[in-house]
């Protein structure tokens, strides 16, 4: 066993200004980056290493010691009863605004002041160097040491949802958790999201779309130009894969030599206040690696704007289907959220959608049912259901009130109850499978032109709506449970 040599550990300091923590949080942060980086570039050119090299995630520490109850409107912000609260910390300088919302809260409704020391939580080497340009992990075997006996690498005991799924988290010293996730898991995260996405996490935005055609980002990448021809928009740059940043909407985008698995855009605004549109692809295990991912940023909401079948006769090519319910057979979330657990539809993302659909089709009450339904959304595993006998499935989505019928809003929309991510679902009939109207070329082609836009626009309308929402709106009680992290 080599000898360990760290930082020089200092006694945690305590803070009663948010602000002032979140600073106290990047030198720590950054000091254990730094040491482990310059450590870790030493040892690829030099002589193998005689000693460990180990660092520490910084953490936040709270003492509560009250039983008084906090303001009971807020659905976050409080921890629920007197003991030890902690959490560790990466990337404070991604995540500072976040971090200095939620530590004014706990002051706010705790009083005293918070804890900022360093944790015991090693930070793996992988994930220091990550943001450092041309330094990189080396495959194993590739380095003459052996990487592990010098350098701490993820470890799956921190990098797990065992707090996001109640299964009772706690560190190592007995704290309760602060936060939904830990350090290591972020940090996982966010290496898969640039992996996955080919954006930089930074560049994502507070509300997310997700669709699964590639005729959104087209159209979405005419409104984008569309609002930065427009100061008064509010919206700053548009981004695409490879880190793709254009401010001038006359600019032509450059894409990647080679698309990312999930294509992802961002139309910036100030705060996050802006719009990030994820093309997921196909299916419910897309859906749940994306929502994975991107729950670690804490969004304000999330929205599924795909296709669907039409499961009723009265439906019409092009009808909207606004998710008040969903059957849940895509299998994929079983083990983490089980299909017995109901997922509610939230009330401020149910008006948000209906209003932003009257407002771009013109219609409104009574009218509005002429092309949209409100109903249960089907989600299966199996795009092609149709080929196996069907008086199953046709029976479960009859029993259900089924009326419309896809592969991944299920997926996002319980991934965001388990997250406690605000979520919601409009789809486009874009066939009717059991009326034998099927999703062929032919009949396709007028449909993706006139409907997606117009969807599109749907959902950006209702982002837009969130954004002006108060936050302790739209976080709705719904999504928390009798014991949660005080943390978003």
């Amino acid at each position: 066993m080599l000898p360990v040599c760290s930082p020089e550990q200092v006694a945690p300091q305590h803070f009663t200004n948010a602000a002032e923590a979140v600073v106290r949080l990047r030198a720590l942060y950054d000091e254990a980056v730094e040491f482990l980086c310059a450590h870790f570039e030493a040892s690829l050119t030099g002589e193998s290493p005689i000693q460990r090299f180990r660092a520490f995630y910084p953490e936040i520490r709270l003492h509560s010691t009250s039983f008084a109850q906090a303001d009971s409107r807020l659905s976050f912000g409080h921890v629920p009863s007197p003991g030890i609260y902690a959490t560790t910390v990466t990337r404070p300088d991604l995540f500072a605004s976040y971090l200095e919302q939620q530590i004014d809260l706990l002051l706010t409704n705790h009083g005293g002041e918070v804890e900022i020391g360093t944790s015991q939580t090693p930070m793996p080497v992988h994930f220091a160097v990550a943001n450092k340009g041309g330094l990189n992990v080396p495959q194993d075997g590739a380095v003459k040491f052996t990487l592990r006996d010098v350098f701490d690498v993820p470890d799956l005991s921190t990098t797990n949802d065992d707090i996001v799924n109640g299964l009772g988290f706690t560190y190592e010293d007995g704290a309760m958790p602060l936060a939904p996730f830990t350090a290591q898991r972020v940090d996982y995260s966010l290496a898969r999201l640039s992996h996955y996405t080919a954006t930089d996490p930074g560049h994502f935005q507070n509300h997310v779309l997700f669709t699964n055609y590639q005729f959104y980002v087209e159209e979405f990448e005419a409104y984008a130009r569309e609002m930065l021809c427009d100061p008064a928009s509010g919206y700053t740059a548009f981004v695409g894969p490879g880190n793709d940043v254009i401010t001038d909407p006359d600019t032509a985008c450059t894409p990647p030599a080679k698309l990312p698995q999930m294509p992802t855009y961002h139309l910036k605004r100030a705060g996050g206040g802006g719009i990030t549109l994820v093309n997921i692809g196909v299916g419910p295990s897309n859906a749940k690696t994306a929502t994975d991912h991107i729950a670690v940023l804490r969004p304000h909401a999330w929205l599924m704007v795909g296709h669907c079948a039409g499961l009723r006769n009265s439906q019409a090519l092009g009808d909207f289907v606004l998710a008040h319910a969903y059957l849940r057979e895509d299998k994929v979330l079983d083990d983490d959220l089980p299909v017995w657990v109901p997922i509610p539809p939230l009330a401020e993302i149910q008006i948000a959608l209906e209003k932003a659909v009257a407002q771009v089709t013109k219609l409104e009450g009574y009218d509005l049912k002429q092309i949209m339904r409100t109903g249960t959304v089907a989600s299966l595993d199996n795009r092609n259901w149709e080929l196996r006998d069907q008086e199953g499935p046709v029976q479960r989505l009859s029993q259900s009130r089924a009326v419309a019928l896809d592969m991944e809003s299920a997926t996002i929309a319980a991934n965001g109850f388990r997250f406690r991510v605000p979520y919601g679902t409009l789809l486009c009939v874009s066939d009717k499978p059991l009326h034998g109207e099927l999703k062929l070329p032919g009949m396709a082609s007028d449909f993706y032109t006139t409907q997606v836009a117009r969807h599109l626009m749907i959902g950006i309308r209702a982002m837009e709506y969130l954004r002006d929402m108060p936050l302790e709106r739209i976080h709705s009680r719904k999504l928390r449970s009798f014991e949660e992290t005080a943390f978003l």
